[in-house]
């Protein structure tokens, strides 16, 4: 693990480097995927999240983040999220998992954080050795499949030229090339309010999150 963090400080170091060297086209909107209603930047806490979807990391950050939200939704209280998919090069479906999420939010906004926990539901069968002697096309092929529980039948053939379609290739990259920019080097990695919370990479249990967000909304 922590290797792995290193390995991958000094690519995302390099990718910072080249990105500022020789500029950056900036994207149409911003980057992520918003759960629930759109946040109030006045008023809002907000949370930034960057997760893999084949990160089990990632997967295990997920049920106690979720409760919070719902915990605060319910109260007078405004707690927004923004994730931001982060495809991780040492997982090697990750590029193609996050695109997905990409052309499902195209094509229904709603679904995204259905196809997210479909995802972590079968998260094994898109880890590296299961998939050692499938194809692209062939992974690609299962994840439309998948697809199919979060968005509907009538979608699927949408979702699948979703992956022949450049701007869905050119979202992704613009997602990862965020994450670099913002110092991201592994999953999950949490912002609340712009600032990087402390133990990058570890997951966040209910009460964590409740002992961050609580002091912010006595303020």
């Amino acid at each position: 693990m922590e290797i792995e963090k290193s390995f991958y400080s000094v690519v995302v170091v390099l990718i910072i480097v080249l990105v500022i060297s020789v500029g950056a086209t900036i994207p149409a909107k911003s980057d992520g995927f918003v759960y629930g209603d759109p946040p109030d930047y006045s008023k809002s806490i907000i949370i930034e999240a960057f997760f893999d979807p084949i990160c089990p990391d990632s997967r295990a950050s997920w049920p106690p983040l979720k409760q919070a939200l719902h915990y605060y939704s319910s109260s007078s209280s405004s707690v927004s999220l923004i994730l931001h998919p982060f495809a991780l090069p040492y997982h090697d479906n990750s590029f193609v998992a996050c695109r997905a999420l990409h052309i499902v939010n195209k094509l229904n906004a709603s679904a995204t954080y259905p196809m997210l926990e479909l995802f972590f539901q079968h998260q094994e069968k898109f880890y590296n050795q299961p998939t050692r002697d499938m194809s692209r096309t062939s992974v690609i092929d299962h994840i439309v499949m998948l697809a199919e529980k979060a968005v509907g039948n009538s979608l699927l053939s949408a979702v699948e030229s979703g992956f022949s379609d450049r701007q869905t290739d050119l979202a992704t990259r613009v997602s990862f090339k965020y994450g670099c920019s913002r110092g991201v080097y592994g999953t999950p990695f949490f912002f609340v309010n712009g600032f990087l919370l402390p133990d990058a990479g570890d997951a966040i249990d209910y009460k964590g999150w409740k002992s961050i967000i609580d002091p912010l909304i006595a303020d």
